[in-house]
């Protein structure tokens, strides 16, 4: 049992299961500001737009049962607006990604080593006899 916990302590410890653990904390709140952005202000907004529309109040009653289509349009809109806001991100960090290792790769390239300079002067000193 001992092992079991000293597994699941080093498996916890992980940087990678600490950085998920963030990243879900502020996902979950990052999704709170976008359902309110889309309920309290888009929604209302594109419901005027069309004429004064209600998506929450959108709805069929069935026999007894209440199906409310309006809410799941919202939720549509919220996930379009998350995966925009996503695909931002991700760009934004691919082409800072890039960009820094380009100039990582420019940098090592100016930047030989003393002995791979003086090995080169030598191997041309050498074709230069010939």
């Amino acid at each position: 049992m001992k092992k079991f916990f000293n597994e699941f302590k080093s498996f916890i410890a992980k940087g990678n299961v600490l950085d998920m653990a963030v990243g879900v904390i502020i996902g979950s709140a990052f999704g709170k500001i976008v359902s309110s952005l889309v309920n309290d202000i888009l929604m209302p907004i594109i419901g005027v737009i069309i004429g004064g529309v209600d998506f929450t109040a959108l709805s069929i009653n069935i026999n007894n049962a209440k199906i409310c289509y309006g809410s799941f349009i919202q939720s549509i809109v919220d996930f379009l607006i998350i995966a925009f806001c996503i695909f931002i991100m991700i760009k934004a960090v691919t082409g800072f990604k890039k960009k820094f290792s380009s100039e990582k790769e420019k940098a090592e390239e100016v930047k030989k080593d003393e002995t791979v300079v003086l090995l080169e002067e030598i191997r041309d000193l050498l074709k230069n006899k010939q």
